[in-house]
């Protein structure tokens, strides 16, 4: 006589725990506190509040840039009138100082870019014995007021009567520049693998030539990340073409935007803000344009085949 005993089936049994595990993995459920709820919804009301403060202005700008008669509060309008735009939109108002601007500000970033690139090869690829207090000088350079250095640099453009200037100007400003302009590209060239310029060299290469055929190629999202920040920076400077500069068909637009601003107090709010969102569209238009390069990834590996 034989007995048989029926065991049961413990797939079920080991398959609970695997699913429970997976979907904690997968995040089907959730082990929350209210702890942790109240810590969210704190920190999702700081950052509306945050956001809320840049907001506000812009908004404002754009509302009282279509209200004929605006004010400090600004209201929606009924319907979008032009009228402050058609007072500013002139030679001599808007389109001069946005000309002097874009010279003053491209000069400065085309001559950052240029020299900051040739400045910034041999702190990347050479080994020198002052390349580290050289770069700290640098570090400690970008933290210097620029205001504390107009009084002495105006008394000397004014020793040599480079004062009222345009190309003076844009050498001092780039100048300002080039400290920030040669600690970043020096960090966007140390990305480029040296393996690729020993290999032009031994094809008879110059450092000139694989500097400017294949270094500057590969750090390209770089170079515009300089330029857009070089550009848009020297786009809102007030104090150095304000002390400068002296002549009022000279004076880029972030200077003429004062014009707005009478001498008894009064203020053409309308026309304020109508100048102000033509003054920032050159820096949103240059940063939409030339954005396409930063999609790139500074990922050189794979480049050398060994």
């Amino acid at each position: 006589m034989s007995t048989s005993v029926v065991v049961g089936d413990s797939t079920g049994v080991a398959a609970a725990p695997r699913a429970a595990v997976k979907a904690a993995a997968t995040g089907r459920f959730r082990i929350t506190s209210p702890r942790a709820t109240m810590s969210k919804v704190a920190v999702y009301a700081v950052l509306a509040i945050v956001a809320a403060f840049f907001i506000a202005p812009l908004l404002w700008l754009l509302l009282a840039s279509f209200e004929p008669n605006a004010a400090v509060g600004a209201s929606v309008p009924l319907s979008l009138s032009f009228s402050n735009f058609g007072k500013i939109l002139n030679w001599s108002d808007t389109f001069l100082p946005m000309i002097n601007s874009a010279i003053l500000s491209g000069g400065t970033a085309a001559l950052t870019v240029v020299v900051s690139l040739f400045a910034a090869y041999p702190l990347s690829r050479y080994q020198m014995r002052f390349r580290k207090p050289f770069l700290y000088t640098l570090v400690f350079s970008t933290g210097l007021p620029i205001t504390a250095l107009l009084v002495p640099v105006y008394g000397m453009f004014a020793r040599f009567n480079l004062v009222d200037n345009i190309l003076t100007v844009i050498f001092f400003m780039t100048a300002t520049s080039l400290p920030f302009g040669i600690w970043l590209m020096k960090g966007f060239m140390d990305g480029v693998p040296l393996d690729l310029e020993q290999a032009a060299w031994v094809d008879g290469a110059n450092w000139l030539a694989s500097l400017r055929r294949i270094v500057a190629p590969l750090m390209l999202p770089g170079i515009v990340v300089i330029t857009i920040f070089t550009f848009v920076t020297q786009w809102g400077n007030f104090f150095v073409p304000f002390i400068l500069l002296s002549s009022t068909n000279k004076l880029p637009a972030s200077v003429s935007i004062y014009q707005f601003f009478s001498q008894y107090g009064s203020v053409e709010y309308g026309q304020l803000a109508a100048f102000s969102v033509l003054y920032a569209l050159p820096p949103v238009a240059l940063w939409v344009g030339l954005g396409q390069f930063l999609r790139g990834q500074f990922s050189f590996g794979g480049a050398v085949k060994g």
